[in-house]
């Protein structure tokens, strides 16, 4: 398990959906964290770090950006942990013909984590995901996330020329934007029987993630014990934090 002592101050964020469309929330990510992580012993991305992403032989302007911030950061000590999110999928996934070092995780010079991740964080029992996995009232999209995360699937998808990559992504991409106006709020948010599985599992007390755009820190007692679930931000222009944990604490970082 992953062990983070007290006297090591972590950052963590997710879902900041980087495109050239939205320039302005791509600026106001890169800049948070330039400035922010300097001081961070580790820095968490827990998925959804890009709107769209069809595989790591990709040339991504924003991508090189954000993959050379981390690295720097990687070089100055700091340790950067990467999360796929439901945009993502395909992060560090090997495409076909492609050399290792092209892999995104080794340009940012970043440890790929699992989903979900138990950690120790400043001596709590916590647990890491991108949160798409505990909305299991969608059943529509359950089916299809155990569709595209089988190898299968991916190593056909990346076998398709990169163009035609881009193409077959946009459309998913605009076919999920119209299930989730479609959907009812419910299915978009996570189960509460399947937080606390997943916290079962891990016996864990504290749950950190992204996906539901819904930000809030959750309180609840359960089995005599309480229990939290802190939701991260989405980024837009105007908005987008990270979350700061400095001995012991937590801290919003703007």
């Amino acid at each position: 398990m992953l062990r983070i002592p007290s006297d090591e101050p972590a950052l963590f964020a997710s879902d900041m959906h980087l495109a050239p469309e939205v320039a302005a929330t791509a600026e106001r990510f890169l800049d948070a964290l330039g400035r922010h992580g300097p001081g961070a012993a580790h820095v968490f991305l827990l998925g959804d770090l890009f709107e769209l992403w069809v595989g790591d032989d990709s040339v991504d302007p924003l991508a090189g950006r954000l993959a050379g911030l981390l690295a720097g950061l990687a070089d100055r000590g700091t340790r950067v942990w990467l999360m796929r999110g439901n945009r993502d999928f395909l992060l560090d996934v090997p495409v076909p013909g492609a050399a290792a070092q092209q892999r995104f995780s080794a340009r940012c010079g970043a440890t790929m984590l699992p989903d979900p991740c138990p950690l120790e964080l400043h001596g709590t029992a916590a647990l890491l995901v991108h949160g798409d996995t505990l909305c299991t009232d969608d059943l529509a999209y359950q089916r299809w996330r155990a569709t595209c995360r089988s190898p299968a699937w991916q190593q056909q998808f990346l076998a398709r020329p990169l163009a035609e990559r881009f193409v077959v992504g946009r459309a998913m991409r605009e076919t999920s934007e119209a299930g989730k106006r479609e959907s009812s709020s419910v299915l978009m948010d996570v189960n509460p029987r399947a937080v606390d599985a997943a916290m079962d599992a891990a016996r864990a007390s504290l749950l950190i993630h992204g996906h539901t755009h819904r930000p809030a820190v959750h309180r609840w007692s359960y089995a005599g014990a309480t229990r939290r679930r802190i939701v991260l931000t989405d980024w837009e222009a105007d908005r987008g934090t990270l979350l700061g944990w400095r001995d012991g604490v937590p801290e919003t970082l703007a």
